[in-house]
């Protein structure tokens, strides 16, 4: 298990023990996050599990791949540098530890 933080827009922290090897947006699914909708399913064929890592994880979590890129660019609030889809983000034991900040809406 990994210790994930969830930052909502309203500034609520939703701290949630991920399984490893699960995908974040899972994390975020199975432990009822406010604003991570995932309507996809996990298979980057939507853009509404978009999160934004804080600055000091941006390296651990590494960048989006080039089909990433491309979601990311349909995303409601606009992306930025530290934009993420939680459906790419595999959760590792390195990653415990983890602060994403889910957007004011993914729609």
């Amino acid at each position: 298990m990994a210790e994930v933080t969830f930052v909502e827009p309203d500034g609520n922290r939703h701290v949630v023990n991920a399984t490893v090897d699960d995908s974040l947006v899972m994390a975020a699914m199975s432990n009822l996050v406010k604003g991570v909708i995932g309507e996809c399913g996990g298979g980057l064929s939507c853009a509404t599990c978009h999160v934004f890592v804080e600055e000091a994880w941006a390296d651990a979590v590494g960048g989006p791949s080039a089909d990433e890129s491309g979601m990311l660019e349909t995303t409601a609030v606009p992306a930025t540098e530290r934009s993420r889809l939680s459906c790419q983000i595999i959760v590792t034991e390195a990653l415990s530890g983890l602060v994403v900040h889910v957007p004011e809406t993914q729609e």
